[in-house]
C-alpha cells in the first residue's frame, strides 16, 4: 500500500483522475487462484472484465486461455497475447465476426442458439473447409433451488437472452452429433447462470451443469461452468473462497473421469489490483447533507451506478493548499462522494466516514480493476480521460 500511496502523492493534479494497476498484486493473486484449482480444471480469463494489454499479459502464466465476446475483443486480445487459446462467446455474433474468428484459429465457439450454429457451420464450410471447429452449446439451465439467492446479476435460470433452454440445447447437441454439421464437432457444454456467487453456490451450479451435460449420453471432453465468483464491495477485505471451490471442483472431476472442467473468472481475478484515484474539488452542504465533488465520476467508474453500490474508498489527506481563498472542509462525520456529471446518478459512494475531508484531498477508490473504465460512458460531458499507471510493470 505504501508504494501505491507514494505514487498517488507524486501525481500532479492535472494527472487526476488516474487508474493505477498493481501488476505484482495481480500476479500474486492469480498464482494463488491457480494453485487452489485441481489439475483437471482449466481457467480462461474473461477479457471483458479488464482488457488492458498489460493486464492480459500479466495473467498469461496463470490462465489456460482467454474468453472474448466480440470481434473487437477478439482482435484486441489476439494482438495483446498472441498465440494464446481463445474461446469466442457472447450473444449476437455477426457472420463477419464468426468468419474472422475462424480465420484467426479460435479454438472454441460458445454457441448461443440454433441460428448461430447454422451461421458458424456455413462460415466453417467457406473459411476453414479442412478443419473441424470445436463447439460448446450454451444452455440456460434451471438453477438449483437457492443457488442464485444473493447473486448480483442473474444470467440464466430464468428467461434471458443468453444461451438456450435445455430442450433447444439438446436439439443443437443432436445436430452436432448426427452428422448434420460435419465441419463442427461437439466439444462440450457451456453454462453461466449468475454473477456474485459464493463458493458453495458456485459448486451447486457447477454440479447441476455437469449433471445435465452428462445426462445427454454423448461423449463430452469438457464442461464450462462459467465465472461469476463474488467480489464483495461492502467488505472488500473478504474474498471468494478459492480453496473450498477448488476442493469441490476436484471432487466433481473425480466423479467424472476424463471430463475437463473449465471456469471463466473475470472480475474475481482483476478487481483487487486496480484503483481509481482522484481529488476533491469542492465540499458543500445541501439540505442537511454534505457532498464532496471529485474530479471524474461514474463516466470513468460506472460500477457503483450500474450495480447500485458504494465503491470502497480511502481518503489520502493533502496538507498543501496553494490558493489564497479559504479551503472548504466537511463539518460532519460522513460525506457523499459525487462526480462532475450533471446528473444526480453520478454518485460514487454514499455517506462515507471521512471527518474533516477537505478540498484538495485525494480519494482512492479500490476494487477498480474490473468493469470500470471499459464499461463506462466516457464521452458524456467530454471530460478528459483518466491516465493509466502500472506498478511493477
Amino acid at each position: 500500500m505504501s508504494e501505491l500511496t507514494d505514487h498517488v502523492r507524486s501525481l500532479d493534479a492535472c494527472e487526476l483522475p488516474s487508474y493505477i494497476y498493481d501488476l505484482k498484486a495481480l500476479r500474486t493473486h492469480a498464482a494463488a487462484v491457480r494453485q487452489a484449482l485441481p489439475e483437471r480444471v482449466e481457467m480462461y480469463y474473461a477479457a471483458k472484465a479488464n482488457p488492458e494489454p498489460e493486464i492480459l499479459a500479466a495473467l498469461a502464466p496463470y490462465v489456460d486461455g482467454y474468453e472474448v465476446s466480440s470481434g473487437g475483443e477478439l482482435a484486441h486480445v489476439a494482438e495483446a497475447v498472441p498465440g494464446r487459446p481463445l474461446a469466442f462467446g457472447g450473444p449476437g455474433k455477426t457472420p463477419d465476426e464468426v468468419a474472422d474468428a475462424l480465420e484467426r484459429g479460435v479454438e472454441r465457439f460458445h454457441v448461443e442458439s440454433a441460428h448461430e450454429l447454422r451461421v458458424l457451420a456455413a462460415s466453417a464450410r467457406r473459411v476453414t473447409p479442412g478443419r473441424r471447429v470445436a463447439v460448446l452449446p450454451r444452455v440456460n439451465l434451471p438453477a438449483p433451488e437457492g443457488s442464485l439467492e444473493g447473486s448480483s446479476l442473474a444470467m440464466g435460470g430464468r428467461p434471458a437472452p443468453f444461451g438456450m433452454d435445455p430442450v433447444q440445447a439438446r436439439e443443437v447437441v443432436g445436430a452436432l452429433t448426427d452428422g448434420s454439421c460435419p465441419q463442427l464437432h461437439l466439444l462440450g457444454v457451456h453454462a453461466h447462470l449468475a454473477s456474485g456467487l459464493e463458493a458453495a453456490q458456485q459448486l451447486g451450479v457447477a454440479g447441476a451443469v455437469v449433471s445435465w451435460a452428462t445426462s445427454l449420453g454423448v461423449p463430452l471432453a469438457e464442461v464450462n461452468v462459467g465465472g461469476g465468483m463474488n467480489v464483495d464491495y461492502v467488505g472488500p477485505e473478504r474474498r471468494f473462497d478459492w480453496t473450498a471451490y477448488g476442493e469441490g471442483l476436484a471432487r466433481l472431476a473425480e466423479a467424472h473421469p476424463g471430463l475437463t472442467l473449465r471456469i471463466e473468472p473475470g472480475r474475481a481475478l482483476t478487481a483487487y489490483c486496480g484503483w481509481y484515484v482522484t481529488e476533491v474539488l469542492d465540499v458543500k452542504r445541501s439540505h442537511g447533507e454534505e457532498f464532496a465533488v471529485v474530479r471524474g465520476g461514474t463516466h470513468h467508474l460506472r460500477t457503483p451506478a450500474a450495480k447500485g453500490h458504494d465503491q470502497p474508498c480511502t481518503v489520502l489527506a493533502v496538507d498543501d493548499w496553494p490558493h489564497p481563498w479559504p479551503r472548504p472542509a466537511a463539518a460532519g462525520e460522513r460525506i457523499t462522494l459525487v462526480g462532475q456529471l450533471c446528473t444526480p446518478k453520478d454518485v460514487l459512494a454514499r455517506r462515507v466516514p471521512a471527518p474533516g475531508l477537505r478540498t484538495g484531498d485525494r480519494v482512492l477508490f479500490s476494487l477498480a480493476g474490473a468493469y470500470a473504465w471499459n464499461i463506462s460512458h466516457h464521452d458524456f460531458l467530454m471530460h478528459h480521460r483518466p491516465a493509466v499507471h502500472f506498478l511493477d510493470a
